[in-house]
């Protein structure tokens, strides 16, 4: 079984795989294309009008987030067949990080979706339109590694800092005050 460290440089190798132009045999150094099945792959990419579209990942405890952005023009936003669009692409990139993954490290990863993917759109002009998606994945194989952010603030905040909150507080509050402390009372 693999270390949490082992999983995380396998998915971030796997994402790395991603590169533009990885997904023509002609421009890559093995000679294997690789689709990652975002919307740049179509075509010709010296010919073909480009598609501006790319993810990442980043890692938070035992959770994978993926990050999308891509240009969609108005017609397409405004059908609403948008939210289909990119969970599809969030779809085919899991699946491309799986297999890409299994061919890096040899063996395989389970990612499961953790809710739906959240859309921001934003227009750049009357026909395009800029896309930003998160979505959020929890990783099977990691299991000793904690959330940030679970449990209340209370417990998070450390008793050192409780501790220095309260020689700053006055007397009406009943703090003590410090010892160096030679100010006569007013």
């Amino acid at each position: 079984m693999a270390t949490t460290i082992e999983i995380v440089q396998g998915l971030a190798q796997a994402a790395a795989n991603a590169y533009d132009g990885s997904h023509d045999e002609r421009f890559t150094a093995d000679g294997t294309s690789k689709k990652a099945g975002l919307r740049r792959e179509v075509g010709d990419p010296l010919i073909d009008k480009r598609i501006m579209d790319g993810f990442g990942v980043k890692f938070s405890g035992s959770k994978l987030i993926v990050s999308y952005q891509g240009e969609m023009t108005r017609k397409d936003i405004n059908n609403d067949k948008y939210v289909d669009v990119v969970e599809d692409c969030f779809k085919q990139i899991a699946s491309f990080l799986k297999k890409e993954y299994k061919s890096v490290v040899g063996s395989s990863v389970n990612l499961s979706e953790d809710g739906a993917a959240t859309i921001h759109v934003q227009a750049l002009s009357r026909i395009r339109t800029f896309v930003m998606a998160q979505k959020v994945y929890n990783i099977g194989s990691i299991k000793e590694v904690e959330n940030i952010g679970q449990g209340t603030p209370d417990d998070l905040l450390d008793a050192s800092i409780k501790k220095f909150l309260e020689i700053g507080k006055d007397k009406y509050t009943g703090a003590k005050k410090p010892e160096n402390v030679t100010r006569k009372e007013a």
